[in-house]
């Protein structure tokens, strides 16, 4: 698309989105963009490159001349309450957000720049990246009412209502011939989808739902301690901390397909969690992305055939 945006032209990623609601929001990106640089008095520099596919993100310099990092973002469902989850997880691994407001179908943050802010993806293996993930997702997690106020913490919706809403999608994805996993196992899996939330009786946990190695950042930390990892682009729901191992493994597609049940194993075993429910939990979605990611309906089956149930 043709769009300028303070000065700029649309990083790839987002001029090649092909969401309808995306598209038309583009139309407004630009006026939307000049209007909180000047309220917050902001002087932004190009996007980053190829960005994302529903927000325009650029770094930026504040009136102290500080740097920061402005996002602009379609509110699209599941990443609504990404401004509000990284408010609540400030001091606990998300970067650290100045600003933020939503109006409309526009949900803006202002966040600190976060040097280097090459992502974990980029630095290390996929073994040291379980690691990390672990430890990212153990420091998340708390019931919302500890990390912020009553009304704060109701504001954020259960996972069981995104499970049913993704059910309802692979259902019909199947329903049209588009899973090549036998109707049996679709049924049982997508059922397992919906009742594993519902089902929890532990602590429900604040979750980032979409934590993997692309979104974990390495900084710099406080003199003489290191590297540490910071927290980006969370979608957050409240519910089985469980689930929030999975991103990580459908990004690590080959190992997915190859050993399922140990890598359930190993990530159980990083994160303080049961094996058995989170083996349960990655059947079920495997069975819900089948028909999108080919290791997902491989594993599904390599799953089902180890007795996963």
């Amino acid at each position: 698309m043709d769009i300028a945006v303070a000065g700029h032209p649309l990083p790839s990623g987002l001029a090649c989105s092909d969401d309808p609601g995306v598209r038309a929001w583009l139309a407004e990106l630009p006026a939307l963009v000049e209007e909180l640089l000047g309220r917050w008095r902001l002087v932004a520099s190009p996007p980053f490159e190829p960005g994302g596919s529903s927000a325009w993100v650029a770094p930026v310099r504040d009136a102290a001349g500080a740097q920061r990092v402005l996002k602009v973002a379609w509110a699209h469902d599941e990443a609504r309450d990404e401004a509000a989850g990284m408010t609540a997880w400030q001091g606990r691994g998300a970067a650290q957000v100045h600003r933020s407001e939503q109006r409309g179908q526009t949900a803006a943050l202002l966040l600190d720049r976060v040097r280097p802010g090459t992502p974990l993806a980029e630095l290390l293996d996929w073994p040291q990246r379980d690691e990390i993930i672990a430890a990212v997702a153990r420091r998340l997690w708390a019931p919302p009412r500890e990390l912020v106020d009553a009304a704060a913490a109701d504001g954020f919706r259960p996972l069981a209502q995104m499970c049913a809403w993704w059910a309802d999608s692979a259902q019909a994805r199947a329903g049209a011939g588009l899973s090549p996993l036998p109707p049996d196992l679709v049924t049982h899996g997508l059922e397992l989808f919906r009742s594993l939330p519902q089902q929890w009786g532990g602590e429900a946990v604040l979750l980032a739902t979409d934590l993997h190695p692309g979104n974990v950042l390495a900084a710099e930390g406080e003199e003489g301690t290191g590297r540490r990892w910071v927290l980006i682009d969370p979608k957050p729901y409240v519910g089985d901390p469980h689930y929030d191992l999975l991103q990580h493994m459908f990004n690590d597609p080959d190992r997915l397909r190859a050993r399922p049940v140990e890598f359930a194993d190993r990530m159980a075993g990083l994160a303080g969690l049961d094996p058995v429910r989170l083996r349960r939990w990655l059947l079920a979605r495997c069975v819900q992305e089948s028909g999108g990611l080919d290791a997902a309906a491989e594993a599904a089956m390599a799953l089902h055939g180890a007795g996963v149930c």
